[in-house]
């Protein structure tokens, strides 16, 4: 047996006992949703990322415009920056700076000076801590007139932007990129929050329009469950009313038409089939009526010849036998005919407390003395058992199935007989362990004039013309019961299942 990897097996466990829409309707309505879902994710990540660019272009041009007056007000210790004075057309003027603007002055790698304006006040403008690695951070930036965007643990993300000084040094100014990734992550919200009504609004609309689109569909869908319901084996049969025809410019409106054209074909062919099958019923019935008397009289005329007292030929002795043998043959026959047309009419039988166990001891008894050369063995329970029926066709039923065992296994074999009861049935089982079945016989063993002319025993004349079985089944099912085989080489079991008297 081919073993399967693990991570093969973990994937197809996850597949399995991940949930999949079964109907069509779900898969539409599941497919419409993800579609929906998909494009309000692009749609909200390209609005995420113009509204982050557009802010941040908007950031850089307020660093073009704060310049290096900032950082360079940071070199001129002990006066406050935007003071106002001589120097103030060279160091600009503060004061008008946004809150949060960070200036820093480096010199070869080291940061010299630094300064944030936390609430607009020049006066109240203090020095900011920064660690070794923010100091780094700035060190590495280019001093390209760019802006570029810095971590600093001490005060978050920032833009700065770093220019050479006057003096070899390296200014830099940066502004905080908090409020633009709080107006960026404001519209994540807002958009998860609208595109996620959306979704459940769709998928309730979608589902609701869906169903609605499918109904003529689930109409022909409910059509053909119906007919698929009917036992269209045998028998007059009345399908249901044709499914509804929407617009037939649509796909569901020409699956339907051809649905029903379809059915009307099936209903035809129903029609006729149960035709011919009563026409050939009331044939088979009228001819083995007809036949009947004839072949008695056939039967008697050749019983009557032997009996005649005058010498006869021994040529003609045995033609007359040969005559009376064929002709009871013959009758046999035709009674089982009427007795099948009968049953496929539907004629009722005789409803009376059967002693099945009495019944299947007589049966035994007749096939020890018609078979001795068979080992007969009888299991029967210790209370009788009764079940309503026809006395006479329940012991055909079994003298049936006795005869198919003595006629079609070997001299020697053993057949069992067992009577048991269930909760509310009783079963007669017939077994022997002869050679068995042929498994291309097995299909049709139930139909009539189904024969197995090899599984004969040796030394075997005449036999049945195959109307045996069928007539075990036809009884058993007009008794409300079923039969089964079971087969093999070696052993073979046929089965009676009878209700119970209540």
């Amino acid at each position: 047996m081919t073993r399967l990897a693990p991570r093969t097996l973990r994937a197809r466990t996850l597949r399995a006992r991940t949930p999949r829409p079964r109907t069509l309707r779900a898969r539409l309505t599941v497919g419409l949703v993800t579609l929906l879902a998909v494009s309000c994710a692009a749609v909200g990540l390209a609005a995420v990322v113009e509204l982050n660019g557009f802010l941040t272009q908007r950031l850089d041009e307020q660093l073009a415009q704060v310049g290096t007056r900032f950082p360079e007000s940071l070199e001129h210790e002990g006066r406050p920056p935007g003071a106002d004075d001589h120097d103030g057309d060279e160091h600009g003027d503060t004061r008008r700076m946004a809150t949060g603007t960070f200036g820093a002055r480096l010199l070869n790698g080291t940061v010299t000076h630094k300064g944030l304006i936390r609430s607009g006040d020049p006066a109240a403008d203090l020095d900011v801590d920064l660690t070794a690695r923010d100091a780094g951070r700035l060190a590495r930036v280019p001093a390209d007139g760019r802006p570029h965007t810095v971590d600093l643990s001490a005060l978050d993300d920032y833009r700065v932007v770093a220019s050479p000084g006057r003096d070899g040094d390296v200014l830099i100014v940066g502004l905080p990129l908090e409020p633009v990734e709080s107006t960026v992550h404001r519209l994540e919200l807002v958009a998860g929050i609208v595109f996620g009504l959306a979704l459940v609004v769709t998928g309730v609309a979608g589902a609701c329009w869906v169903r609605w689109s499918l109904r003529p569909l689930s109409r022909v869908a409910a059509t053909a469950t119906r007919v698929s319901e009917l036992p269209l084996a045998s028998g007059a049969v009345a399908l249901p009313p044709r499914a509804p025809e929407p617009d037939p410019r649509s796909e569901v409106g020409r699956m339907a038409a051809a649905f029903n054209r379809m059915l009307g074909h099936v209903e035809d062919a129903l029609t006729k089939r149960h035709a011919v099958e009563e026409r050939l019923r009331r044939f088979a019935a009228d001819a083995s009526h007809e036949l009947r008397t004839p072949v008695a009289s056939v039967r008697g005329h050749a019983e009557l010849a032997l009996l005649h007292p005058d010498p006869v030929p021994p040529k003609v002795t045995r033609a007359l036998e040969r005559i009376a043998a064929e002709s009871a043959r013959m009758g046999e026959m035709v009674d089982d005919l009427l007795l099948l047309a009968r049953l496929d009419a539907g004629r009722p039988l005789e409803r009376r407390p059967v002693d099945l166990t009495h019944l299947v001891l007589d049966a035994v008894t007749d096939a020890r003395a018609a078979g001795p050369g068979h080992r007969w063995t009888l299991d029967l329970p210790e209370e009788p058992v009764t079940v309503p029926g026809d006395a006479h066709r329940l012991h055909q039923v079994v003298a049936n199935l006795l005869a198919n065992a003595r006629l079609h296994t070997p001299v020697g074999t053993e057949v069992t007989v067992t009577l048991e009861t269930g909760a509310d049935d009783a079963r007669v089982s017939v077994h022997d362990n002869g050679p068995g079945v042929p498994a291309e016989v097995r299909p049709t063993v139930f139909e009539r004039f189904t024969r197995a002319e090899h599984r004969r025993r040796p030394g075997a004349s005449g036999g049945g013309a195959g109307l045996g079985l069928s007539i075990v089944a036809a009884v058993v099912e007009a008794h409300g019961g079923s039969v089964g085989l079971e087969s093999a080489p070696g052993t073979t079991t046929f089965t009676v299942t009878l209700p119970l008297t209540p």
